[in-house]
């Protein structure tokens, strides 16, 4: 009796973690694309063994040092909630900066040129598009400080996006009145402490927000300062940066209650 106990509890486990494997099948692929004259370098990831038929996508934007591990790391989590992730490039391929001040400069760029840096985050966004397993009716954009503002300015560019989220990302635009062209809701997770975006940036928001009548919000999180979500923040030689592994979770979690609102509950994979 014990033994055939011992048997059944033994296939039990196995089918147990067979089942869990099947759930999840995590893949992920570079996609080399071009915008203009510059090649780039993105990464898509998805889960293989997810729900059938098509699925939301999700754009996730860099940070200011460029296209890295920490975008495709997103993008990997992305995945694994049922999303498909394409984790863009708006530097070029293999760019990346070595520093904060040629970081300063490489995404200096883009801010003084609005145009461009909306123009090359529509390039990812298409990729995106294109991918057969991606449901282009539930679209998403979402960014990290300078790929914050990237997602804020594709919204505002007019693309069909459901819903935009940026974490500790820059509100600022010089172009307020291009938010009447925002098609989906925001969220904006905010360190209550960042001095790189200050008070006085975040009430500018929130009037250009409430003057095109968008559905938005904004989550505040005391204490946090700048880039609080990544942990290779932990010993930032910058000041007013620094990881802060609660504001980390729970802008994570907001997330995920934005898109299920956004996209339906349970339109990713369970979990």
């Amino acid at each position: 009796m014990r033994s055939h106990r011992s048997y059944a509890i033994v296939a039990l486990l196995a089918l147990s973690l067979a089942a869990r494997s099947a759930r999840a099948e995590l893949k992920g692929k570079e996609i080399e694309y071009k915008h203009g004259d510059t090649t780039l370098l993105g990464y898509l990831a998805w889960d293989d063994a997810g729900a059938p038929g098509k699925r939301p996508g999700v754009v996730v934007v860099h940070e200011w040092m460029g296209h890295n591990d920490y975008a495709r790391r997103r993008a990997n989590m992305l995945a694994e909630l049922g999303y498909v992730a394409f984790a863009l490039d708006m530097y070029g391929k293999g760019v990346k900066a070595k520093n904060a001040q040629e970081a300063a400069q490489m995404a200096g760029r883009f801010k003084s040129d609005r145009k461009l840096m909306r123009d090359r985050a529509t390039a990812g966004l298409d990729v995106l598009k294109k991918q057969p397993m991606v449901d282009t009716n539930r679209l998403a954009a979402m960014g990290y400080c300078f790929g914050g503002q990237v997602a804020l300015e594709l919204a505002r560019s007019g693309a069909d996006l459901k819903g935009i989220v940026t974490f500790h990302g820059a509100l600022d635009t010089p172009t307020p009145q291009d938010a009447k062209n925002i098609k989906g809701k925001v969220l904006a997770c905010h360190g209550e402490a960042d001095p790189f975006v200050p008070d006085d940036q975040v009430n500018t928001f929130r009037k250009e927000m409430n003057d095109a009548k968008v559905d938005w919000f904004l989550v505040a999180y005391g204490g946090a300062v700048h880039g609080f979500t990544n942990p290779d923040n932990k010993n930032s030689p910058m000041k007013g940066v620094a990881y802060d592994e609660k504001a980390d979770r729970r802008s994570w979690q907001a997330m995920r209650d934005f898109f299920d609102e956004i996209f339906g509950s349970g339109a990713g994979a369970a979990g």
